[in-house]
């Protein structure tokens, strides 16, 4: 027989349909990519793939299966993510050697790096435009280009502190044009 430990059995029991729906969207969505629908994958992918576009460390994740009562070690978060990266569920936002944001987006875009709050926020592709690019090395061939625009706060300027939503528009008004 199998054995179910209590702790295990509450949770299961406790989950609502809607927890059952997503969970099976979460499976389907780790099959459709090429992974295997394990636990650690659906407990991290349920709280990293809804509630829609955002962008979280590794650090931040953990902390958020820890408060969720999902407890994996940091390396289980990181590798899972990784995972997730080469399966084409999430972009990594590589900022330098020490740093990496996850983004659920996996569309074309561009990002904002707030330096001062370490966050991320989103440049719609369209908003930024190249007059050319340079020819690639013989033997390879451009697969992306990502901007990473970094910003600091404007010690002259008293505006509000930017929020996750605020739009490229929004920014346009503060931002020089890019071309």
């Amino acid at each position: 027989m199998l054995f179910i430990p209590d702790s295990t059995r509450q949770r299961l029991c406790s989950e609502t349909h809607h927890d059952d729906a997503l969970r099976d969207q979460i499976c389907r969505m780790l099959k459709k990519s090429g992974l295997r629908p394990t636990r650690q994958r659906i407990e991290l992918g349920k709280l990293l793939l809804t509630g829609g576009h955002r962008h979280v460390t590794a650090d931040e994740l953990h902390n958020e299966a820890l408060a969720a009562g999902v407890p994996h070690s940091l390396a289980t978060v990181y590798n899972t993510l990784n995972q997730f990266v080469a399966a084409g569920l999430l972009r990594c936002v590589n900022l330098d050697g020490a740093r990496s944001f996850f983004d659920t987006n996996e569309a074309d875009h561009h990002h904002f790096y707030i330096g001062d709050d370490n966050r991320v926020i989103d440049i719609p592709a369209e908003d930024i435009a190249f007059k050319a690019l340079p020819e690639p090395p013989p033997g390879y061939k451009i697969s992306a280009v990502e901007v990473v625009i970094r910003l600091e706060r404007d010690a002259s300027r008293c505006d509000d502190a930017l929020t996750e939503t605020t739009s490229a528009a929004t920014l346009k008004k503060q931002e020089p044009a890019f071309s």
